[in-house]
């Protein structure tokens, strides 16, 4: 129950946050895309509208210390309670890169450039890589080796950004292994913590103390193979549908952006046309 909790949670903090991204960079992108620089945190002229930062400054701690209290208090093998451990370690290190953030940009520190930033954010993904799914066995591991490698994805696109900060693609690729990770990380929870989406042929055994690993057996080879396809298949599908909201939310700022910027350049036509029309004086002539 706990690590559906966990998993749940990391949903509620990974996807917002891959998709609110993904529309800020799309967006300062269409505005002049040859002066596009990549930030480690898009913040609104409006302090107030950033407020999805300012709850993860605040909840990032709670949830880390939570998790910590769960390996205090919960009993059972030592690599299973270190589990949580590691999960309080790694939030505490993204918790880390948001007060760097904070400092930067509400005092104007210098000493905490933008590409420091970058890698200290591609380390602390390249640690919850190192921690991601080491108590899992049977097809749980093939789910937290996907998981792993949308963390290592991400950790290269950080690292590439802090070189080249104006690289647009590295930026996409980062919001949407952000937005797939958060999306896999639910179903990796319902899927090994929930009986409901156990796959047919397979039971979750009770926790295995002397081994301190969490088992999914399967009862026979063919189950176990399908249950290692479906959860390919269901890692593309995944893949696809992010895919298809990315794209979905590119063509609706492109719209939006061309909209908006038809419609500044027909008044600044018609102000323009209306400074410069003269009104030609009719002479004695004409009138006759």
């Amino acid at each position: 129950m706990e690590s559906l909790v966990i998993h749940f949670s990391s949903f509620l903090v990974i996807f917002p946050i891959g998709i609110t991204r993904l529309i800020s960079c799309l967006s300062l992108y269409l505005k002049n895309p040859s002066h596009y620089r990549s930030k480690s945190w898009y913040f609104s002229e409006s302090r107030w509208k950033s407020f999805d930062f300012y709850i993860l400054l605040i909840g990032l701690p709670i949830s880390s210390v939570f998790i910590f209290s769960l390996f205090l208090v919960i009993s059972g093998h030592p690599s299973y309670k270190f589990a949580f451990l590691q999960q309080s370690l790694v939030i505490l290190f993204f918790w880390v890169l948001l007060i760097l953030i904070f400092l930067k940009e509400s005092y104007k520190l210098a000493l905490i450039p933008e590409n420091f930033l970058y890698v200290y954010a591609g380390v602390a993904f390249l640690i919850e890589c190192m921690m991601t799914g080491e108590a899992v066995v049977g097809y749980g591991e093939a789910m937290y080796g996907w998981l792993g490698g949308l963390g290592f994805v991400c950790a290269a696109c950080c690292l590439f950004l802090s070189i080249r900060p104006s690289a647009f693609f590295a930026e996409f690729l980062l919001c949407f292994g952000m937005i797939l990770k958060g999306t896999w990380v639910l179903q990796v929870g319902l899927s090994l913590y929930t009986d409901t989406f156990l796959f047919s042929g397979c039971e979750r055994l009770p926790f295995d103390v002397a081994n301190g690993r969490n088992f999914i057996k399967c009862e026979l080879d063919e189950y176990k193979y399908r249950s290692e396809a479906l959860v390919n298949l269901m890692f593309i599908g995944h893949v696809i549908v992010v895919l298809i909201i990315s794209f979905l939310l590119s063509g609706l700022l492109s719209h939006f952006h061309n909209r908006k910027s038809f419609q500044s350049s027909g008044q600044l036509l018609a102000g323009f046309d209306a400074e410069n029309s003269v009104v030609r004086p009719v002479t004695e002539f004409e009138l006759d």
